[in-house]
């Protein structure tokens, strides 16, 4: 089978895959999804066999980093069986990183089998170390049950990054709060501008915006603030607080269009390949896989096609009071 290298229309080369596993998840955090969301029909989910195809022939084409999604990953059944079967291509050389990013409800259980299948790092989504506001935010989690799942990960030899979403009048008084904890764990974090995704009911992005140029310059009046040139492909600014020495990110779709070099694209639990997360573009991938059961050539060739539509960047933009270049498909369905 062909396995020239995947490059985009701009010459970007495509070496990261997120790949999310389900869409449902054990949290309804409120800028997320809606409290009483339907979750898709088993049967529209690909198998683990499927997810394995699709991931095998990825790496095959020169996906070098593969990051596992949801919803919440780890409430998918079985989900261990397809990590382990990733842990092939780490050993093989052909795979440079397995890792994922979870709310953390289930680490307690999972964290040393997620280890011993070759993760090194995970991304724990947390928003506020108070647990009144946690469950608040998450309507249904239990932050002490997080933070077990987070010691699991530690005593497992996982490095753990903090992803914390910024939002205006939630989490802004929790900065330094968030940003020493952190610290004492020797754990990095990442702060995220809140997205247009989904149908939401009543919550206003606009009122949630919290712009991190602001962060950034609360961070600045505190901490010595070191920008870093570390970039992985990725959306992520780095800076160093050189106090704490520790690595603090900012994703900023909205004030910072950060598309100039993607390496990745995203697929869903039901096989839709987006070439980029602000646009509905996708492909369908489900169904050479189901068509060809016995051949990834179809696959292969539905995979090329679609990076040849991968578009130079996306189109969030607040400016205008509306946001605009919103998209309607939640964030659990696409993989966070």
């Amino acid at each position: 089978m062909e396995t020239t290298p995947l490059i985009d229309p701009f010459q970007r080369p495509i070496t990261y895959l997120r790949l999310s596993v389900t869409d449902r998840c054990d949290f309804r955090c409120t800028y997320c999804m809606a409290e009483n969301m339907t979750f898709l029909p088993k049967k529209e989910l690909l198998t683990l066999e499927e997810l394995d195809r699709v991931s095998t022939a990825f790496i095959g084409l020169g996906v070098k980093k593969l990051r596992i999604t949801g919803g919440e990953p780890l409430v998918r059944r079985d989900i261990m069986e397809y990590f382990r079967a990733m842990s092939r291509h780490l050993d093989s050389g052909a795979l440079d990183e397995l890792t994922l990013t979870t709310n953390g409800s289930q680490l307690e259980r999972f964290a040393g089998e997620l280890a011993d299948a070759g993760v090194r790092r995970v991304n724990i989504s947390m928003d506020s170390l108070d647990p009144q506001k946690f469950a608040d935010i998450t309507r249904r989690g239990d932050l002490a049950k997080v933070i077990r799942g987070l010691d699991a990960a530690q005593e497992a030899g996982l490095r753990i990054k903090i992803n914390a979403v910024a939002l205006k009048n939630f989490n802004e008084d929790e900065l330094f709060t968030l940003t020493e904890w952190c610290a004492e764990r020797d754990m990095d974090l990442t702060w995220i501008e809140v997205m247009p995704m989904g149908d939401i009911g009543n919550e206003n992005r606009l009122d949630q915006y919290w712009p991190l140029t602001d962060l950034r310059e609360r961070l600045e009046e505190r901490y010595t603030v070191t920008p870093l040139a570390e970039r992985s492909g990725g959306p992520a600014r780095y800076v160093r607080l050189e106090e704490t020495g520790q690595k603090i990110g900012f994703i900023t779709p909205l004030t910072h269009n950060f598309c100039e070099s993607c390496n990745r694209v995203r697929m869903t639990c039901t096989g839709e390949l987006y070439m980029c997360l602000g646009q509905e573009d996708r492909a369908d991938l489900r169904q050479p896989l189901r068509e060809h059961p016995d051949t990834d050539e179809p696959l292969v060739a539905a995979i090329r096609e679609a990076i040849t539509r991968k578009p130079k960047g996306h189109d969030f933009d607040y400016s205008r009071q509306r946001a605009d270049g919103q998209v309607s498909r939640h964030m659990s369905h696409t993989g966070g």
